[in-house]
């Protein structure tokens, strides 16, 4: 196959039993490209199908899946070298990123992978808070179902905070960016952050949630993440003669490599209106998929990593003015007052929390603090707006935070000039404090914090962007876990079972 020929590979997201849902985006990608003229040719396109909806069928076993439908279908392209590109559409995404992880990046660096692109739209890189509303009350919802029973096994991994996403998302963000270019492959991420609100479902404000697209977050989509770890102390007693490690301290802050991201304006997460893959008409008149075919064949055209680098630059500035246009959204009435929603830019940090000794800790409280004194109460209004513990892993936690409030904005006004959210200062600081407990007895553990500061906010939090936040706790073990005593040849029995905790092991 010459060089300047592209196979694209679709594949589809969770729950989907009909290849339709690709709408018109495969012959509108292929007519489009040969329009304007531009150096690739897209030679056939594979419909993948997979199946999700099965409770038994996981993640790790559609990779699995993939990876032996690369070998036996597209093995005349693969055979002597040849790639192709993979455009996904929400679970997609994760699914062909566990296999290139799975299969080329973690096993064998030097062997090349047969995909050379992962064009992802919507993809649920992070989960999504759906998820964890369960398969039935989740195959109802129009925003990403259409009458189909979700599989538990796809649930499971698509939980904010599951133990398959982290050990995935950790592992890109700790790595190198060597992973993107010629010889790795070149990742992009697309997604909207409208909501169409047809497919609003009132019991369940996740599918109206601003700075989402109705089903993934924009944060949860993007792979410009960061990973902390902090670490408590060692205890030492005080001049009471009591132990405490009250602060948690900095050991690592990792940013992901650099990864091309675009927010495609008017786009939702599903739907023939306002999805950003089934929307899309076949007809090249369709002024409104265009927008999202640019950005594709951008994307495609990438072939070396200053371009990538340059896509990068060029998405996030367009990324900007995309979220600035779409800042206030007017839902008009007749017979009462218009409708705002301020559209803000949104961050997420999914905390997990253990023990030196890498026992999880499921019962703790993680308090925010801000300000020079580390109070809660110096936290902006209406920074807060969501927190979900993680079902199968109570150890992680995610929190939903606006950003623009967090850090501070302007006033915001309508179509005619008027105020409808005046400014506000934001905090200048940002500082974590937990309590876990057992916090008495023969194991337990100390309170501690770290305190607010401007280098915690500036670099935990990031707008459109998710943080991993690893705390690990001191495991204090009593001295009277296990005891030792002489015994004589008169020293009578007695019991132990009112023995107290005493000085730790530390």
């Amino acid at each position: 196959m010459p060089a300047d020929q592209f196979v694209v590979v679709f594949v589809h997201g969770w729950s989907v039993t009909n290849t339709n849902t690709y709408g018109g985006l495969p012959d509108r990608l292929r007519d489009a490209a040969r329009k304007a003229n531009i150096d690739i040719v897209i030679k056939d396109i594979y419909l993948g199908k997979y199946i999700s909806f099965h409770d038994e069928v996981r993640i790790c076993d559609i990779s699995k899946a993939f990876k032996i439908a690369v070998e036996e279908q597209l093995e005349n392209i693969t055979k002597n070298g040849g790639q192709f590109a993979c455009i996904t559409h929400s679970t997609g995404g994760p699914v062909i990123r566990d296999w290139w992880h799975r299969y080329y990046d973690q096993v064998d660096r030097s062997k090349r992978c047969p995909m050379s692109h992962l064009v992802m739209l919507a993809p649920a890189n992070f989960g999504s808070a759906l998820a964890q509303l369960g398969k039935g009350r989740l195959s109802r919802l129009k925003s990403w179902v259409e009458g189909v029973e979700p599989g538990q096994g796809v649930l499971d991994w698509l939980e904010l905070g599951s133990h398959e996403a982290w050990e995935l998302n950790s592992d890109w963000i700790n790595c190198d960016d060597s992973k993107i270019g010629a010889r790795g492959v070149f990742p992009f991420v697309l997604t909207g952050e409208y909501i169409d609100r047809t497919l609003y479902d009132n019991l369940n404000s996740y599918t109206g949630e601003l700075g989402s697209d109705g089903v993934v977050r924009v944060a949860a989509a993007n792979l410009n993440s960061t990973y902390v770890k902090l670490v408590q102390e060692m205890p030492t007693k005080n001049q009471q003669g009591k132990y405490q490690a009250i602060n948690l301290v900095s050991e690592c802050i990792e940013s992901a490599p650099k990864t091309v991201m675009r927010v495609i304006s008017g786009k939702s997460h599903s739907g023939t209106k306002m999805g950003i893959m089934r929307s899309v008409k076949k007809s090249l008149n369709d002024k409104k998929g265009q927008e999202l075919i640019d950005a594709i064949l951008g994307c495609l055209m990438v072939s070396t990593k200053p371009q990538y680098d340059k896509l990068c630059d060029q998405f996030y500035s367009e990324t900007e003015n995309v979220q600035r246009k779409e800042q206030v959204e007017v839902d008009t009435h007749i017979f009462r007052s218009d409708t705002y929603f301020i559209h803000d830019k949104y961050s997420m940090i999914i905390f997990r929390v253990h023990d030196d000794e890498g026992h999880p800790i499921k019962d703790f409280d993680i308090t925010l603090t801000a300000g020079p004194e580390s109070d809660p109460n110096h936290l902006p209004r209406g920074f807060f707006v969501d927190r979900q513990r993680n079902q199968r892993n109570s150890e992680v936690i995610t929190y939903y935070f606006n950003h623009d409030m967090m850090k501070g904005t302007e006033a915001v006004r309508n179509g005619d000039n008027e105020i409808i959210r005046p400014a506000s200062e934001g905090a200048k600081m940002l500082g974590f404090r937990i309590i876990a407990r057992p916090d008495e007895g023969f194991v337990r553990y100390l309170p501690c914090e770290i305190k607010a500061t401007q280098e915690i906010l500036d670099k935990a939090l990031h707008r459109n962007s998710t943080t991993l936040v690893e705390i690990i706790l001191r495991r204090l073990v009593s001295k009277n876990v296990f005891r030792v005593e002489k015994k004589g040849l008169q020293t009578k029995p007695k019991s132990f079972k009112d023995t107290k905790p005493n000085d730790i092991i530390s």
